[in-house]
């Protein structure tokens, strides 16, 4: 499709500019370069590629990492009308080779392909046929080895430099800190690479961290504040990620299970619906959520860490696409802290792997118990150090108070090594608070000096306490004795009284709303514009269910937000709002600007 890069830009996708350094990353394309695309999720990075791919001569390769997400990427663009196709398993050898037909003739701007199928030599010979004119990596931080979501097949990628010499390759991702930034230019071997880091703020986005004591308690408190609203709730295991669903369920909520357990159709059904529908709540686990374009999710819910800031960052990232507030809510506790340094010290991999792995959950488990602006210290660890104040997090919310800790600490170290160093935080709390149960009375821990010294300290107040410990190293997890709990080098100036420990007095509840609790309706919509609005959201859904689409696709909410601003009735005013492109104004055009007639004529 003929044309210039903005030509194109409002032709087809129908905005009127670029945003950000989408401009100078597509002119950094065009002229045959290499470049390293850094892009915080819902800031456009598609269009990087997308944009170039349609400008020049031949086709875009997009290598993509899911079906799904491939999926969803050309169903997006053929509603555009643009040319593009995906290559992976879910074809039929027939629907292959026609696809590879499309490719030789010409009649494709762009080609999604796993990186597994794009480097077999069957696919290399058929595509060494065509005319390429960009290689777009998206997902790039799959090929690093030190980032969250490593994946084999990448780190065949670099092969293609080989296969198409002087076709320029762009690595696209929202999620790499600077060693994984430099690992994602080796390993794919970029040619004098651009790096455009557009930053990583997502300032819609509130972040709240709360301490694990009642979890599901928790979580109904939170989704009372989020009714009617579509968001996704992580769980760790696919068991938790069932009973979860179907407790939720109970509660009156609607929600859907998604983990790699379930049989695939449930599994593809459950993602269309979430994808296809208001207010649904998705319960799954880390297996779900790469890709998903859906732009009204308000929520995402951390019931158990995830393994790094770098997964955490990357999965609530799926919150708030559109801009519009959001909230990413997480819940922990010490046994979330002992099972995640487990998994890193049994992890397979080098000793300088394992090194690594432990250094990013420090890291996590450091920024969780933080207590000053916690977006500041999320920006910090991607690099970005002048960040101030956000007044959109938990801490800016509700600031923490710190309390001098030093005798319950001393307490607490005390009795952990009287114990013997071989314990968990469990029983060496049933003997501080003198609890005579079978475990302490059977190792005669009844009869140590530590036995009941913290009896006026309630059973919380001390998991809190020995959680804290652990994260800022007074205490160590020995996972060789069954997680006991251990002294470090650090916790003998405390135990001796030349050094102070202060800790977070722990907030169970918030008494401050965030944004995205307090929102309800879209921002600036008046009140006696609702109507015409939910007219516009029943159309648009209508539309999207003949058409077998998720509705997003026909328009997200912003669209129809300007509908209701302007009005439009001519080609020419609805060609106008933002979001419309020819090929919109021509599918869907006369539906809208139908029922906007009707309504002004009321």
């Amino acid at each position: 499709m003929p044309g210039t890069a903005t030509q194109i830009l409002n032709r087809v996708f129908g905005y009127t500019d670029f945003r950000g350094q989408q401009a100078d990353i597509i002119e950094h394309v065009l002229s045959g370069s290499d470049a390293l695309v850094l892009m915080p999720t819902g800031g456009g990075k598609s269009l990087c590629y997308q944009v170039p791919a349609m400008v020049a001569d031949g086709m875009a390769i997009v290598v993509s990492p899911l079906i799904a997400l491939m999926r969803d990427q050309v169903q997006a663009l053929h509603q555009l009308g643009v040319n593009a196709a995906f290559l992976n398993s879910s074809l039929t050898s027939y629907d292959q080779a026609r696809v590879i037909a499309q490719a030789q003739a010409g009649d494709l701007d762009m080609l999604y392909v796993a990186p597994e199928r794009l480097l077999s030599p069957d696919t290399l010979d058929a595509l060494s046929a065509c005319e390429i004119n960009l290689i777009a990596i998206d997902e790039a931080h799959c090929v690093s080895s030190w980032g969250h979501d490593f994946r084999q097949d990448y780190l065949e990628l670099h092969r293609l430099r080989e296969y198409f010499p002087g076709v320029p390759r762009l690595a696209l991702t929202a999620t790499a800190d600077p060693r994984t930034r430099k690992d994602i230019i080796a390993r794919l071997e970029l040619t004098q690479p651009k790096a455009f880091v557009s930053g990583f703020d997502r300032p819609n986005i509130c972040y709240s961290v709360q301490p694990k004591t009642d979890p599901r308690s928790q979580l109904l408190t939170f989704l009372g504040e989020h009714t009617q609203q579509a968001g996704i709730v992580y769980c760790l295991s696919r068991k938790s990620v069932d009973a979860t669903a179907e407790w939720l369920r109970s509660k009156g909520f609607r929600a859907l299970p998604y983990h790699a357990g379930l049989d695939t159709a449930v599994r593809t059904a459950n993602q269309d619906r979430f994808l296809r529908e208001d207010g649904l709540i998705m319960v799954a686990t880390i297996a779900f959520g790469m890709g998903i374009d859906k732009p009204d999710v308000r929520f995402v819910v951390h019931m158990d860490l995830p393994k790094s800031i770098e997964a955490y960052y990357q999965e609530t990232g799926r919150a708030g696409r559109d801009g519009e507030p959001a909230e990413a809510w997480m819940v922990y506790g010490l046994q979330d802290v002992v099972r995640l340094s487990r998994m890193a010290e049994e992890s397979q991999g080098s000793e300088e792997h394992k090194r690594i792995e432990r250094s990013k959950l420090d890291a996590l488990l450091g920024w969780c118990e933080v207590t000053t602006c916690r977006r500041a210290h999320l920006l910090e660890y991607f690099g970005e150090t002048d960040s101030a104040r956000c007044g959109n997090c938990d801490i800016c919310l509700i600031p923490p108070i710190t309390y001098d800790a030093t005798v319950a600490a001393q307490k607490a170290l005390s009795c952990v090594y009287r114990t013997g160093q071989r314990f968990g935080a469990g029983h060496v709390i049933d003997v501080l608070r003198g609890q005579r149960r079978d475990k302490v009375v059977n190792n005669h821990h009844d009869q140590l000096s530590t036995f009941g010294i913290g009896e006026d300290v309630s059973d919380a107040q001390w998991r809190s306490i020995f959680r804290q410990l652990v994260v800022r190293g007074f205490l160590w997890v020995d996972h060789d004795r069954y997680g006991g709990l251990r002294l470090s080098e650090r916790s003998r100036a405390v135990l001796r009284g030349e050094a102070s420990v202060h800790l977070r007095q722990e907030t169970l509840s918030a008494t401050k709303k965030s944004a995205a609790a307090k929102k309800k309706a879209p921002e600036a919509l008046r009140p006696a514009d609702i109507p015409l609005f939910e007219e516009l959201k029943a159309l648009r859904k209508q539309l999207a269910d003949s058409a077998n689409l998720p509705p997003y696709v026909v328009f997200h909410d912003s669209t129809l937000l300007a509908m209701v601003d302007q009005r439009p009735l001519t080609c020419d005013q609805f060609l106008l709002l933002p979001g419309v492109g020819e090929a919109k104004l021509e599918k869907y055009g006369d539906d809208f600007m139908d029922l906007l007639a009707a309504y002004a004529e009321r």
